[in-house]
């Protein structure tokens, strides 16, 4: 990749950025951090917001998300968002969809812009995996996936099949499929803050830990962890 293209990539997403948390910040009293009531205020306004047209706000969310994922944006604060403005299951639906695409987008770019320097980077690193990941793409992407990365960086994870040469449609349906369920936790936690906010009458930690809608999503979300690891032992020696 050339200076110049870093340079101008780097200005894109930059610019991007500080324009979403400006909007996000010029909509957020900070006075009122501290506040919980401001809080149940905040959460009254965006259900009415997105009630009013909630097509154009699926919209928005999507071509958003698509570009957040390309510009190597985190993907848990997507999903918690999703689910707090559309519940576990309608978020878990548009998130798992438009993160999907977004990272396919990004693979697809990657491999065609970026493919001699990724290989440069990570195919020493990765060199003796690819025979055993070519023979069966779809099946190791998709525990890949499904385990949340082998704690590999979420940017890093969508770009690093361009080694093995994948083919854009087991990526994308292997990337879709292995997503749901801990797309699935981090909605249903994001939904589960919502949901506390809109019933309790003031904060508490105690409280928000306790609620069978934020513990249960975390207990599940650690037992993947767990599994991940041990996914990791078993393939990755």
């Amino acid at each position: 990749m050339s200076k110049n293209l870093k340079i101008i990539l780097g200005t894109i997403y930059l610019v991007i950025l500080i324009s979403f948390l400006s909007f996000l910040f010029s909509k957020f009293d900070i006075s009122r951090i501290d506040d919980f009531s401001y809080y149940k205020f905040m959460q009254a306004n965006i259900e009415e917001i997105i009630g009013k047209n909630i097509i154009f706000n699926f919209l928005l969310f999507f071509i958003f998300t698509i570009c957040w994922v390309m510009l190597l944006g985190f993907g848990s604060p997507i999903l918690l968002l999703s689910g707090i403005l559309f519940g576990k299951w309608i978020g878990t639906l548009i998130s798992t969809i438009s993160i999907s695409v977004g990272a396919l987008f990004l693979y697809i770019t990657a491999k065609f812009f970026f493919k001699d320097l990724i290989n440069l980077l990570l195919k020493d690193k990765f060199s003796k995996y690819i025979d055993r990941f070519q023979k069966n793409e779809f099946y190791y992407f998709l525990v890949f996936r499904f385990t949340g990365g082998l704690g590999i960086p979420f940017a890093l994870q969508n770009v690093l099949p361009v080694i093995f040469n994948m083919k854009n449609r087991n990526y994308f349906f292997a990337t879709l499929i292995g997503f749901v369920p801990n797309f699935f936790i981090f909605n249903a936690v994001g939904a589960g803050i919502n949901n506390f906010i809109k019933e309790s009458n003031n904060f508490s930690f105690l409280n928000l830990i306790t609620n069978k809608e934020i513990y249960l999503p975390i207990i599940i979300f650690l037992f993947l962890i767990a599994l991940s690891f041990m996914t990791k032992k078993i393939f990755f020696k």
